[in-house]
């Protein structure tokens, strides 16, 4: 018997053509495509039902001790996750290099990851060489430089101290980062360099894992070091060092770590790119909503599983309330975010061509590369903004942004080459 229906008499030949050109246009475009036209609401809906379902129903994100970790936790722990068909595994990690080689040998499916680490794999700086992806930055701001008692006993409380302590007590000056390309050792070095002291022949530089820098400053093997909360405060909480400058006082909303992946698993799994980006980005909006939940989030991060210190140590700088150890107190409103109204997540490629300058100046790239093509390859702005269709969050119009240093200089992207070579301080 057929079930076929009869041709409605009030459509025109014109209509039937339409709808066979919108068939032709849809098969050309595939699925994936097609569901970036439907309304957000329709779409999560389809998501649910299963047509844009996730392909890898669980993902291991790697992190590392730090407060930063906070929204890949959070999701996870307060099961954003669940509501975009997928469960995120956080997976704790003892060194950046353990993050990056595991990234790239296929154990962990993503990581909380240094944003410098990431393009630093692309561009085969170091030991390991793989195309990478950077889906979101999880955080801006909430990073500092540590210096030991020793230097501020002598004087040494910041740049301008630390330098003139340099020049006029020789000795060799130990200043230790997290890993070789990331935030933290672009961070010193930037901030070094803009007090005359040039990082890579003034001072001798040592790379140690974020949650070993209060123990390594206790014994004496280093002067400072930058890395990201709570080890910054735990070395005032514990008395053996002061903050000499916070890194949103070097860069005002700088990003920091981002949600980084390899670009093989962008192409394999990209419902579950756009599934995690997006948990995570509700989970970042959950902790930058309330002073609560900031606080719910350092009580859960503190926890032996994750960051693995005193609640206390995780609470202060997160509420922006800040000490530097030599009896300054402030209120800070450049405190780390994890979303603020969108605004946090967005992967702007000027922030990745940035890294990409500095690589150059420190004679980490040889050569000037294809500045925004690499960026434009690196950060998945196409992956983002599905998801933060999804999740309903605020997408900046433009890719790039302009951003005023301490010392003054302004980057907007516009010219990296000319950016790179144009600083005093830089390796030949």
């Amino acid at each position: 018997m057929s079930t076929k229906l009869p041709a409605d008499p009030h459509t025109t030949a014109a209509t039937r053509d339409g709808r066979r050109r919108f068939l032709k246009t849809t098969a050309a475009l595939g699925g994936a495509s097609i569901m970036s036209l439907v309304a957000p609401g329709v779409r999560q809906a389809a998501w649910a039902q299963g047509s844009d379902a996730p392909e890898k129903k669980e993902v291991r994100i790697g992190f590392i001790a730090l407060t930063d970790c906070a929204s890949v936790v959070m999701a996870a722990v307060n099961k954003f996750d669940e509501k975009y068909g997928i469960k995120i595994i956080p997976t704790k990690e003892a060194s950046w290099a353990s993050v990056r080689d595991k990234l790239v040998n296929g154990e962990l499916d993503a990581a909380h990851v240094l944003y410098g680490l990431v393009y630093g794999v692309h561009m085969g700086t170091g030991s390991a060489r793989k195309d990478m992806a950077i889906l979101m930055t999880l955080n801006t701001n909430g990073q500092a430089i540590t210096l030991s008692k020793k230097l501020a006993d002598k004087g040494a409380v910041d740049g301008a101290s630390v330098a003139k302590l340099i020049a006029t007590e020789k000795r060799e000056y130990t200043f230790a980062q997290t890993f070789p390309t990331g935030t933290h050792a672009m961070w010193l070095y930037y901030w070094l360099a803009a007090h005359d002291i040039n990082p890579m022949k003034d001072v001798k530089i040592i790379t140690v894992p974020p949650p070993q820098m209060v123990a390594n400053m206790r014994i004496g093997n280093m002067d400072g070091y930058c890395v990201g909360e709570p080890w910054g405060h735990r070395a005032i909480a514990d008395g053996i060092g002061i903050t000499g400058i916070t890194t949103q006082d070097i860069w005002k909303d700088h990003p920091e770590k981002v949600l980084g992946c390899t670009d093989e698993f962008t192409k394999k799994y990209p419902n579950t790119c756009r599934a995690m980006t997006a948990a995570i980005i509700d989970a970042g909006r959950w902790i930058d909503s309330s002073l609560s939940n900031r606080m719910k989030m350092a009580e859960v991060v503190s926890n032996t599983a994750y960051v693995n210190t005193s609640v206390d140590v995780i609470n202060q700088r997160i509420l922006g309330r800040y000490q530097n150890g030599l009896g300054k107190t402030w209120d800070d409103p450049n405190h780390m975010k994890f979303y603020n109204d969108g605004a946090v997540n967005f992967p702007y490629l000027s922030d990745g061509m940035w890294f990409l300058t500095q690589h150059r100046r420190w004679g980490l790239l040889k050569q000037d590369p294809d500045y925004l093509a690499v960026a434009k390859q690196i950060n998945r702005i196409d992956i983002y903004k599905q998801a933060a269709t999804a999740a309903k969050a605020n997408v900046p119009k433009d890719p790039m942004r302009t951003s005023k240093f301490m010392d003054g200089v302004v980057w907007d992207g516009k010219n990296p080459a000319q950016y790179a070579g144009g600083f005093k301080i830089k390796v030949a």
